[in-house]
């Protein structure tokens, strides 16, 4: 999609199930790439050359426990990229975001609120001129990243998604970190009306969360190693 403000594309990597975003402003060129796969960044850097973009920045919406980011891998082919990352996460990157800070994509700017839960570092970045929320694994298509592992806190992460996200208009645009059954994104008026486990009163949604018997993260050894070092391997 390019409009006279935004170029965006939505990518997605097959093994983890992740999306990635990039998203450049029309009249600058510059551009961010959100949640970068290590396996899928030679496809991302070649994207992004054919769209004559400069990458500025690589934003990680946490510490990913499913596959290893491309942050390190990208900062190579294009050597202006500065990673970023919550300042809650406890993990290295080139900048650190506070929550409601704000970060420039060429005339863009977006917004990383923090949104912890799934894990402390978990953010969603809210791009305010274009009605769109980048949610990570916050909050996914009709469900939620889950809580039973890596500083999980269901009660954090209802209050989050509520406080942050689903307070957000209701035409604003919901881009999620992962999907596994083909679905692209969702709305805020959607998720509020049809979300099964976020529109569950708090104390049933945790009762829910903590009762999930999930299986262990297939990539979870490799990832979190390499995750807390910006993608370094």
């Amino acid at each position: 999609m390019i409009t006279s403000t935004l170029i965006f594309r939505q990518l997605f990597e097959a093994r983890s199930s992740t999306y990635t975003y990039i998203i450049g402003c029309a009249a600058t060129r510059k551009a961010a790439i959100i949640d970068p796969v290590l396996e899928t960044v030679e496809r991302d850097a070649k994207l992004i050359s054919q769209l004559d973009l400069d990458l500025q920045l690589g934003l990680n919406t946490h510490v990913h426990a499913d596959h290893v980011t491309g942050t390190a891998a990208l900062a190579k082919i294009f050597p202006s990229m500065r990673s970023c990352l919550s300042d809650e996460s406890g993990a290295k990157a080139d900048r650190l975001l506070a929550h409601r800070e704000k970060v420039k994509v060429g005339r863009l700017e977006m917004q990383c609120r923090h949104t912890p839960g799934h894990t402390n570092g978990c953010s969603s970045y809210v791009l305010d001129s274009e009605g769109l929320v980048f949610t990570g694994d916050a909050l996914l298509f009709r469900g939620c990243g889950r809580t039973d592992f890596q500083q999980g806190d269901a009660s954090r992460l209802y209050d989050s998604v509520w406080n942050e996200i689903l307070s957000l208009p209701d035409n604003f645009s919901i881009f999620p970190g992962h999907d596994y059954n083909g679905h692209m994104s969702s709305s805020v008026r959607e998720e509020k009306k049809f979300n099964p486990r976020l529109t569950l009163e708090k104390k049933k949604f945790i009762e829910l969360m903590n009762n999930l018997k999930l299986d262990y993260p297939k990539q979870i050894d490799r990832a979190l190693l390499a995750n807390m070092k910006n993608g370094e391997m």
